[in-house]
């Protein structure tokens, strides 16, 4: 929940192809010959196995060892997505100014002592105020790894890399909740803070990692507009000024002047609530609406895993190509409105047909987020101006922060509210947003395409 090429199984490391008789372990060694990526996915495997700990204990946590309400536990997750939103913006313009590797590595290593600090948390102030620092640090860490990926790969790479980094995050999350059902299974609140803190301290581990990566990663060295001397002692005027000028276009290069991004990044927030489907929608229609049992959703959520972690890296081959990006968003709108409606359907089915459907529909959306995810990844670096990396990727973070906040809300409003009409809102809404990137990338390809001689 978290345009392939004509040979998928190949990965594409410094323009050079592969046999086809290399095996898969030699494959994944050639994908990771990169040390930037080798350091970012050792980073991502040992903190997000923290984080997979945290995620399958949260909410029982809040409601049954602190004593929350329901909704209570709302208010404190939607205003760490509230804070994440402000992390993501100012992350990137941080990593535009500072040194990248040492800002992920300094939120990283603060994220995972705020996460261990959630063992100590005893009501809802203090549950509110940690989830405000945490939310907002996780963003601010996230938009310095998404600048590093910007500057540290070729453009044919870094979709490959995030792609790359999200498989491991899927697996990292699934074997933190493995670890997380210790707590679950013995549901006493020791263990429930013993599994959280140990959970941060992973976290924090992970952030180690980070330290190995060089100087490349950051961003480059901006001039600074001082009085600069001549040999003779006298003002340099034609140097300042030199200076003064770079610095001006520098901040004209900045993402809130640049209105098909603010579009782009707006599109793909409202795309990015199919999270929030699945997060929240499919969990609430399968107990309100179904003769599904309640446990259907946890077979839901193996199947989105263990597909992700199957065809993520090979769908997002060829997608640093705008014009690809923008074709296998226009799939993932189909494939969403077709998911939409295939959940719809299960209501009021016998269970084990009920059951099917529910599978079928899961396949269908998490095919669907496997595009939408390497579609938006390569636009969001094409796009983006490369010398406001920072900036760029923390205003597309923004965005999809922003959709994570508004997710609730809007599949509460409509598929929960309404039903079956409810589904065919959302699947229009899907539909809408994909048609627009779509619209987006054709047009980029096109300018961007050489006129044709006279």
């Amino acid at each position: 929940m978290s345009s392939p090429s004509s040979d998928s199984d190949q990965i594409e490391t410094g323009g050079e192809t592969p046999s086809r008789s290399k095996g898969l372990i030699a494959r994944v060694a050639d994908g990771l010959s990169d040390p930037v990526l080798r350091a970012l996915v050792a980073a991502t495997a040992v903190s997000r196995i923290g984080r997979g700990v945290f995620l399958a204990v949260t909410v029982l946590f809040f409601t049954q060892i602190i004593g929350l309400s329901p909704a209570q536990a709302a208010v404190v997750l939607a205003v760490s997505s509230g804070c994440g939103v402000v992390g993501s913006l100012l992350g990137g313009w941080l990593a535009d100014r500072w040194s990248a590797r040492r800002l992920a590595f300094g939120f990283e290593m603060t994220g995972g002592v705020l996460l261990a600090a959630y063992a100590f948390v005893g009501d809802f102030v203090s549950a509110l105020l940690l989830a405000s620092l945490s939310g907002f640090f996780d963003s601010l860490g996230y938009s310095a790894r998404s600048a590093i990926i910007a500057r540290g790969f070729a453009p044919d790479k870094r979709v490959h890399a995030r792609a790359v980094l999200r498989t491991v995050t899927n697996l990292a999350i699934a074997a933190g909740s493995g670890f997380g059902a210790i707590a679950l299974a013995l549901g006493t609140p020791e263990a429930y803070r013993v599994v959280i803190a140990g959970a941060g301290a992973v976290c924090a581990l992970g952030s180690l990692s980070l330290l190995r990566l060089t100087a490349a990663v950051d961003a480059p060295a901006r001039a600074r507009v001082t009085e600069q001397l001549t040999e003779t002692g006298s003002i340099d005027t034609q140097a300042a000024a030199a200076a003064s000028a770079e610095r001006k276009e520098w901040n004209r290069r900045s993402p809130w002047r640049d209105p098909r991004y603010l579009l782009l990044s707006a599109l793909s927030a409202i795309f990015g609530m199919q999270f929030g489907v699945a997060e929240l929608g499919v969990p609430l229609w399968i107990s309100e609406y179904t003769n599904a049992p309640d446990a259907t959703f946890a077979v839901l959520l193996i199947v989105n895993t263990a597909l992700v972690v199957l065809f993520q890296v090979r769908a997002s081959r060829g997608t640093h190509d705008v014009r690809v990006a923008g074709r296998v968003t226009m799939i993932a709108g189909w494939l969403m409105v077709g998911a939409c409606l295939i959940y719809a359907c299960a209501a009021g089915l016998p269970t084990w047909a009920a059951i099917v459907i529910l599978i079928a529909g899961m396949i269908t959306h998490t095919f669907a987020e496997i595009l939408s995810q390497a579609g938006a990844w390569g636009l969001s670096f094409e796009l983006a101006d490369p010398v406001r990396a920072g900036a760029y990727q923390g205003v597309f973070g923004m965005g999809f922060s922003l959709g994570a906040l508004a997710s609730p809300i809007v599949v509460n409003a409509t598929a929960i509210t309404f039903g079956v009409a409810g589904w065919a809102m959302l699947a229009a809404i899907f539909l809408a947003a994909a048609v627009g990137i779509w619209l987006i990338a054709r047009r980029a390809a096109a300018s961007a395409t050489p006129a044709p001689a006279a």
